[in-house]
């Protein structure tokens, strides 16, 4: 009788999985978080695609899909909406820098020294409560009806997440690391720079992503009143002349913006807040 050896190392182990299943696994996982994720957004826009073909919805007040796309393209490639997306960048640009250049360093110095957050509390509290929108009017009679008064309503209303959000994440530090890091000697200015900040950057990170969104809801208020350019405008005077597709195109290319801004954000954290769970 005759035996033959078999050499097992030209067998392929038994755990291991072939590249084309592999693949498949991998594109089966990633279709089901997209279907658990965007399956919703998806039934939504296709029950109102075949609403406003078939007349299930009113097609004058919710026009198809393919004719906002269409009014889009047009307007973007053959209109006007290129130039109306860069003049709204530019003012909730401007205001939301602004107000990041305030908010922040007066949120890590009010959560700092608590005198100073309790003689400016009282104030900050009050404005804060005040509608800006409300307050608008008020800006044109100072500022006029040019851009410095649409500029100011958008940093006006972006300037309290970040603020409020700072002054939270710095009070929020843990009071241990703060003693743990005075017991080893660490100046006030050390602690600041390696405990306090790094502690507060989530945070901060919140009221950004807030203020981003009330950036460009404010842009709209902002751009109907004394404004001939501009997202907004164009949603107003498509409404005015009841362009119903091109009031939707330039409701999306708001939406799709305010998006973008939360993703660049996002992924920014994610870069600085390494150790965090950050959640979209």
């Amino acid at each position: 009788m005759t035996y033959q050896s078999l050499d097992s190392s030209s067998l392929p182990p038994s755990d291991e999985v072939a590249p084309g299943a592999a693949w498949l696994h991998r594109g089966a996982a990633s279709a089901k978080v997209a279907v658990r994720r965007f399956g919703l957004v998806a039934a939504f826009l296709a029950f109102w695609q075949l609403g406003a073909t078939y007349g299930w919805i009113n097609p004058t007040v919710f026009p198809p899909l393919d004719k906002i796309a269409a009014a889009t393209w047009n307007g973007i490639f053959h209109g006007r909406l290129l130039g109306d997306i860069s003049i709204s960048l530019q003012r909730s640009g401007i205001a939301f820098a602004a107000s990041v250049g305030l908010g922040i360093p007066l949120g890590l110095f009010m959560g700092q020294i608590r005198a100073v957050e309790e003689a400016l509390d009282p104030i900050l509290q009050f404005f804060r409560q005040t509608s800006a929108l409300a307050l608008y009017p008020v800006f044109i009679l100072l500022l006029g009806i040019g851009e410095a008064s649409k500029v100011f309503v958008i940093f006006w209303a972006t300037l309290f997440p970040i603020l409020l959000a700072t002054i939270g994440g710095v009070k929020e530090v843990d009071s241990k690391l703060l003693e743990m890091a005075s017991t080893f000697g660490a100046s006030r200015l050390t602690i600041f720079r390696r405990v306090v900040l790094p502690a507060s950057v989530p945070s901060i990170f919140v009221g950004l992503r807030l203020s981003a969104t009330t950036a460009l809801l404010l842009l709209i208020a902002a751009e109907m009143i004394g404004a001939n350019r501009g997202l907004g405008f164009q949603v107003m005077n498509a409404q005015f002349n009841f362009q119903i597709p091109q009031m939707f195109a330039a409701i999306f290319l708001l939406a799709l913006l305010g998006l973008a801004a939360n993703a660049i954000l996002v992924t920014l954290q994610r870069r600085i807040c390494r150790w965090a769970d950050v959640q979209n």
